[in-house]
């Protein structure tokens, strides 16, 4: 029943504002140094980067821009396969955890024209927690997509907080900054 107002909610309210917004995929940091044998793996990137791909498949069928982030690094650096950019869409590499900071990002967005920012990516904690606060604080309209994103267990003070607890901290904090979607809602609202 739940589930049944959530999606009547969202394709009652959330896609008719959708229509009106010029939105862009935002997709960051989609590397290889996350997955199994990277510097830094995460909780199942494989399965974030195949939803990441939907909701990308699902915004170049809607004719939306889809614009990448790559995070520099001596290592794994790639952007993964699953969600590889084809020529002509924008990459974007950066050097520090916020993606609008000291790249042509934020231009690049505005030359577009765009109001309204779906992201997806890794890690969650990090880099589009950033990503999310910075874009709202911009004037962006943000949509995550949550389960197009992975984190990892962290530890602070000898205690381990596992990569589930982490997501579900992240982005009940980002509530306040961002329409919070999964893939599959996003799929549903056919932009």
């Amino acid at each position: 029943m739940r589930k049944l107002l959530f999606s009547w909610l969202v394709m009652t309210f959330f896609v008719p504002a959708l229509a009106q917004e010029k939105t862009a995929v935002l997709v960051i940091d989609i590397q290889k140094f996350y997955f199994p044998g990277g510097s830094i793996p995460l909780v199942e990137p494989e399965r974030a980067a195949a939803n990441a791909a939907k909701v990308i498949a699902q915004a170049r069928t809607g004719r939306l821009p889809v614009i990448y982030v790559q995070h520099d690094a001596p290592k794994g650096m790639e952007i993964s396969d699953i969600v590889k950019p084809p020529a002509g869409e924008s990459v974007f590499v950066k050097q520090e955890i916020n993606c609008f900071n000291g790249t042509g990002l934020l231009e690049h967005l505005k030359n577009l024209g765009i109001d309204t920012l779906l992201i997806c990516g890794m890690q969650t904690h990090m880099c589009i927690e950033a990503a999310v606060r910075a874009a709202h604080d911009l004037g962006f309209k943000v949509i995550l997509v949550h389960d197009a994103c992975a984190t990892r267990d962290l530890s602070y003070g000898g205690r381990t907080v596992s990569a589930a607890d982490v997501q579900t901290a992240v982005l009940a904090a980002l509530k306040t900054y961002a329409t919070i979607v999964s893939t599959e809602d996003w799929i549903k609202q056919g932009r």
